[in-house]
């Protein structure tokens, strides 16, 4: 029997509950209790801890509990719902602080000062007030810059597996990115699910070093919090995200690591409520789910800021046919993929030149945005390492000395194009003017008359001769008459 009393007009309190499964708490015979409700549960020792109304019944109600069920007792358990959604105070004042998965401050700094609260699931976008996402966001990454262009209210996520540099890729990114027209705020929105205390060490320390840390905000749900509490982290962080973006007027970076991480809890969570399981046990609402999170990004007629959003995801065994990132793959815009091959071989990023894709880039890039050659080159530079691709192939099967003049040619632009092109220095800026540049110079190492998708006004302006030596002729023999 479970007993209730009045608490200062702040509703009813519920003493005990049902059961404990996992991270789950089942309150009985509960009155005028809502689907997503903030509840505010008291341990025995007297600690708050939040938690949220997953399912309602006419007997009873499920609640997830955001900091974990450790040492909760059923008998001393103590209840409050508290009327409202899970909400983050915003300001722009968070600039600069680093906070907990649920938006509390981590950096011994006090509270946010906020006149403001959101609900951390957001509103839905009338598809009728969006902007077509358009202008470039330079990343300094030849890799993404030249080839696989990131613009402005984009979604798109790097698809990776353990053991790649993920995180250092993603931290040169946020290090690194800016508009090309520098009259307009930019700000950045970092939130990290299920990460080591050492990965966040290494995140916070280069923020700061880097002097990036002025301009974002980091939300970081560690390894050792309650694998639950990450399903809020992407929630908070994109809450934040919209105040700064259509309250502000600023133009936002999301980037949001790991959402594998942010799956398994998903998963997690409906194994403890008896779901029926989907693909590899996740959830089947997990397409609906993570479009809530990504549909997030965009811009909206009547406001000057934006969201753009790039989700780093691990792929288990490198399978890009796993269900989170291929979810995730129809709800972008494209993906960026990080290469074990490259990698091994000590390119850095190992970002893959044919897997890859912006579909959005064409549409931030050319004539007005960055330079008129750029879309042509990029997909010149696209063609030539797809023949690359097969002229490799081949030599596997005949030895590389039995290819083709011109077959080799493709070999050394594929060598070049890898080395020069993709491979850059982590802590190596580069402008988009510097990636052209040097994609023309790569692009060089072929003859004129493989260049078939450039324009012959282009190739005269841009495309760079190769000095021919003089072959030396053999030495004559003494005696000999020329």
């Amino acid at each position: 029997m479970h007993t209730t009393f009045d608490v200062e007009d702040r509703g009813l309190q519920y003493v005990g509950s049902s059961r404990i499964e996992g991270p789950l708490v089942v309150v009985e015979r509960v009155r005028d209790v809502g689907y997503d409700e903030t509840v505010e549960i008291i341990d025995p020792a007297g600690h708050p801890r939040l938690g949220r109304v997953l399912d309602i019944s006419e007997k009873q109600a499920v609640i997830q509990v955001l900091e974990g069920t450790t040492g909760l007792s059923n008998k001393a358990l103590r209840t409050r719902f508290l009327g409202e959604s899970f909400c983050l105070p915003v300001s722009r004042q968070m600039l600069g602080r680093v906070f907990d998965g649920l938006g509390r401050p981590a950096d011994d700094g006090p509270p946010p000062l906020s006149a403001e609260k959101r609900d951390v699931n957001g509103m839905p976008i009338n598809p009728y007030a969006r902007r077509y996402p358009r202008e470039f966001i330079q990343t300094g990454l030849s890799a993404i810059d030249g080839m696989n262009a990131l613009v402005r209210g984009q979604k798109l996520p790097i698809f990776s597996g353990n053991g790649l540099p993920h995180d250092r890729v993603s931290a040169q990114i946020m290090r690194q990115a800016r508009l090309l027209d520098e009259e307009v705020e930019f700000s950045m929105v970092f939130a990290a699910m299920g990460v080591k205390h050492d990965v966040a060490e290494f995140f916070i320390r280069n923020f700061r070093e880097s002097g990036a840390l002025a301009r974002a905000v980091m939300f970081f749900s560690l390894a050792d919090a309650p694998s639950v509490e990450r399903l809020l982290t992407p929630r908070v962080a994109l809450t934040l995200a919209e105040h700064l973006a259509f309250d502000c007027g600023q133009h936002v970076l999301v980037l949001l690591t790991d959402m594998t991480n942010y799956c398994e809890s998903l998963r997690e969570v409906g194994t403890a409520r008896g779901e029926i399981p989907g693909r590899k046990g996740y959830p089947g609402y997990l397409y609906s789910d993570l479009a809530s999170i990504y549909e997030r990004a965009g811009r909206i007629e009547g406001s000057p800021g934006s969201i753009t959003q790039m989700a780093i995801l691990t792929m288990p065994a490198d399978d890009i046919s796993h269900p989170v990132p291929d979810l995730t793959g129809y709800i972008t815009e494209g993906q960026i993929v990080l290469d074990r091959e490259l990698f091994q071989r000590g390119v850095y990023p190992p970002i893959a030149g044919l897997p890859s894709l912006s579909r959005l880039m064409k549409d931030g890039v050319g004539k007005g945005y960055t330079r008129e050659d750029h879309p042509t080159l990029a997909s010149q530079l696209f063609a030539c390492y797809a023949y690359v691709k097969r002229v490799r192939g081949l030599a596997d099967v005949i030895g590389e000395e039995e290819l083709s003049v011109l077959d080799k040619q493709y070999l050394k632009f594929g060598e070049a194009f890898e080395m020069r092109f993709l491979n850059q220095g982590e802590y190596e800026n580069r402008t988009i003017e510097t990636t052209l540049e040097l994609g023309w110079d790569v692009l060089s190492t072929l003859p004129k008359d493989e260049l078939h998708r450039v324009s012959d006004a282009l190739l005269k302006k841009y495309y760079r001769e190769k000095e021919e030596k003089p072959v030396c002729a053999a030495p004559l023999a003494e005696g000999t008459v020329a």
